[in-house]
């Protein structure tokens, strides 16, 4: 009889363990541990890994045309490949065919980690983990921090790094104006750098909107990510 009883009882307690609130809804804030905090930080409906496409290089011929010479270099750009500059792909940007892995060994994928730094819980948890959140000079705003860019030591002020990746960058929302960073800047962490762009509160983004996608192409990664309001409530209501 307890034969029976025991895998029956395994299988409940594994029912209630997927079942169980996400740490951020079943424990108050004071009470997280740094393990929770990392948890948030690192998976939560605030954190989003991304697969990024890595677009191909250009031809000379083709930076010759619009004005350019030789490949250009800098945040998104650098330590790719581990720094291994592969042959040019004759593959169409938009066209599906991203750089070919045969050349070079070179990757076409690549992970990086999205994080609304100005969500309420993402900022305390940070607290908690002792993780310092990027100094903007910009503090009021919806704040989009790209962690995982490859390449280290890019030196210099934070908004001339990132005012290269200003024009290529989008909140969207469906049947809404697409909102564009009033700032981009890129500082430099122990563990690589960290792309900071800053939107407009003036967006008024609400739960209405359902959805949000952040877009980028950030030097040659293409960054489309998709975040459901719904998911992040944080003490009755929204937070991003």
């Amino acid at each position: 009889m307890n034969r029976v009883k025991l895998p029956i009882l395994l299988s409940a307690f594994a029912v209630l363990l997927l079942a169980a609130d996400p740490v951020w809804i079943s424990k108050p804030a004071p009470s997280w541990t740094e393990e929770d905090a990392v948890q948030i930080i690192n998976n939560s409906p605030w954190s989003k890994v991304t697969v990024a496409p890595i677009v191909r290089l250009e031809s000379e011929d083709e930076r010759r045309a619009s004005g350019n010479m030789g490949q250009a270099t800098g945040v998104g750009y650098d330590g790719i490949n581990n720094g291994v500059k592969p042959m040019p792909n004759p593959s169409s940007l938009f066209g599906g065919k991203n750089a070919d892995p045969k050349r070079h060994g070179q990757d076409t994928m690549f992970k990086l980690r999205l994080v609304w730094e100005s969500a309420l819980p993402i900022r305390l948890a940070e607290l908690k983990a002792r993780d310092v959140e990027p100094p903007t000079s910009i503090t009021e705003g919806y704040i989009m921090a790209v962690y995982g860019v490859p390449g280290k030591y890019f030196v210099g002020d934070p908004k001339k790094l990132g005012y290269p990746l200003k024009d290529d960058a989008y909140l969207r929302r469906n049947g809404k104006k697409d909102v564009k960073p009033i700032s981009v800047e890129v500082f430099q962490k122990d563990s690589g750098p960290v792309v900071v762009y800053i939107f407009p509160l003036s967006a008024e983004i609400s739960p209405s909107d359902e959805v949000v996608d952040f877009q980028a192409k950030l030097g040659r990664f293409i960054i489309n990510q998709t975040f459901h309001l719904a998911e992040m409530r944080f003490q009755g209501k929204l937070e991003i």
